[in-house]
């Protein structure tokens, strides 16, 4: 658990992450998801939370919640819990995307692959070493081209992690995701009430928001498959 964000005091937080659990395990899931909630809303919501509040969704049904929270959970922390309860969420989501054929941006795909702050530190430390190995292999002319062949090796380390940092930049920047949270979201043809409805999604379905209009949201699916929906419909990441 985060530490409390200023609403809760460190105990007042353990307190309620502990009353939470209880009412879990006696299955009063409506309970343990307020629990969760509350400390997610007062920023005392880490990974070990986000994971709780998604457990508890899932145990109740709540499939929405249940990926939103989960996948939350994942992306601060890789966990095989967090993993194995999203994989067991995400079998029972009703849509099966057919021909689902269509790869995720490389850059996507690099960010989910890494940690954001596994490569920023290895950066910052290949960058150094680079710069100190410069160094030497000038002050030490004896040794300059082991020195000279290190920086560069190091330069091109840094390259790669240049460019796991820059992914996640990218795609915090650019790719807006989100999750299906009522049980049946109509999709339209357009941003409006009267447009014609192309095709339905439910509950758990992860898709990418690429446009908005008034109360309404564009959504591609894995498929490349797009279309409107309610906004309020689609939970984002």
């Amino acid at each position: 658990m985060s530490q409390s964000g200023g609403y809760y005091t460190p105990q007042e937080a353990q307190q309620l992450f502990l009353k939470s659990n209880d009412a879990f395990h006696a299955k009063d899931y409506a309970a343990a998801c307020d629990g969760y909630r509350k400390l997610v809303e007062h920023g005392a919501g880490g990974p070990d939370v986000l994971y709780n509040l998604g457990t508890a969704h899932l145990a109740a049904g709540e499939l929405g919640p249940a990926v939103l929270e989960l996948e939350r959970a994942r992306r601060l922390q890789a966990a095989e819990d967090i993993d194995a309860n999203l994989a067991v969420a995400r079998t029972k989501v009703i849509d099966e995307v057919v021909g689902a054929t269509a790869q995720a941006p490389f850059f996507q795909r690099l960010a989910l692959a890494t940690r954001e702050r596994t490569l920023s530190l290895g950066l910052l430390a290949a960058t150094w070493l680079t710069l100190a190995c410069t160094l030497l292999a000038w002050r030490l002319p004896s040794r300059r081209g082991a020195f000279a062949a290190a920086a560069l090796v190091l330069l091109l380390v840094s390259g790669g992690l240049g460019l796991g940092v820059f992914a996640h930049a990218w795609v915090a920047q650019e790719l807006v995701e989100g999750v299906v949270q009522p049980a049946t979201a109509k999709v339209l043809d357009g941003p409006s009430e009267a447009a014609h409805v192309s095709f339905e999604v439910h509950a758990g379905l992860s898709v990418r928001v690429v446009e908005e209009s008034g109360n309404f949201v564009k959504i591609r699916l894995g498929n490349g498959l797009e279309g409107w929906t309610q906004k309020e419909g689609v939970a984002r990441l």
